[in-house]
């Protein structure tokens, strides 16, 4: 397969990516602004079904806000979350949709067009890495879906997620404090400052409690 791909309309996309599709072995990733990518109902669910045959794997996607605008839309991500997906919404407007696959293969969705989309395909190692890095910075600062339309998200800032990685990395408070530069008085009291924003009575109960707000990964 060609490094850079470029493939026009809905009926070359699904074409030229069948096998892709099928054959995802670790992760699929997607960032969306809204869920309207695919113009022909029956372009989106053969997306969909070749998915879900393609066998175990991780998904994850991830959304702009515009993407519960109306209450189609909601319920198709809430199922999504039912089976499996982690569904997350970001702080900020995303592009057209972005997907990468087993961090192999790149896909980006052009504007639309009255001929159909462009769809760029590359499996440039560069470039899939740099997308998929974009991809993790955003999933980083959004909100767990289900938190999100509860509107219960915790305000941390990013000193209390770098020391919420560091309880979830096993360390000893000695070994979190030394890498994260804090002396171990103000380790602890970060830590007890984070159980107190989780409302949570333990430090496993941080854990799980960030686990469910989608803060922790």
């Amino acid at each position: 397969m060609a490094e850079i791909l470029t493939l026009r309309g809905d009926l070359e996309f699904l074409t030229r990516t069948e096998q892709l599709f099928s054959s995802v072995q670790e992760e699929f990733v997607c960032a969306a602004r809204d869920l309207d990518t695919w113009p022909r109902p029956e372009a989106r669910q053969t997306t969909r079904d070749r998915l879900r045959s393609s066998g175990t794997h991780q998904v994850r996607k991830l959304y702009s806000p515009a993407a519960l605008a109306d209450e189609r839309s909601r319920e198709h991500l809430g199922e999504l979350a039912d089976r499996g997906a982690r569904v997350r919404i970001a702080a900020t407007t995303l592009p057209h949709e972005t997907i990468v696959i087993d961090r192999r293969f790149a896909i980006l969705a052009g504007l639309p067009a009255p001929g159909g989309r462009e769809y760029t395909l590359t499996t440039a190692p560069t470039l899939v890495g740099g997308v998929y890095a974009l991809f993790e910075a955003a999933w980083e600062t959004a909100t767990d879906l289900k938190t999100f339309l509860r509107g219960e998200q915790p305000q941390l800032d990013a000193g209390s997620r770098t020391v919420l990685r560091a309880l979830g990395s096993g360390a000893t408070d000695e070994t979190a404090a030394r890498e994260l530069g804090m002396s171990l008085r103000t380790y602890r009291r970060r830590v007890a400052e984070l159980l107190d924003a989780l409302d949570a009575g333990s430090r496993f109960q941080a854990g799980v409690r960030a686990g469910e707000l989608g803060l922790n990964g």
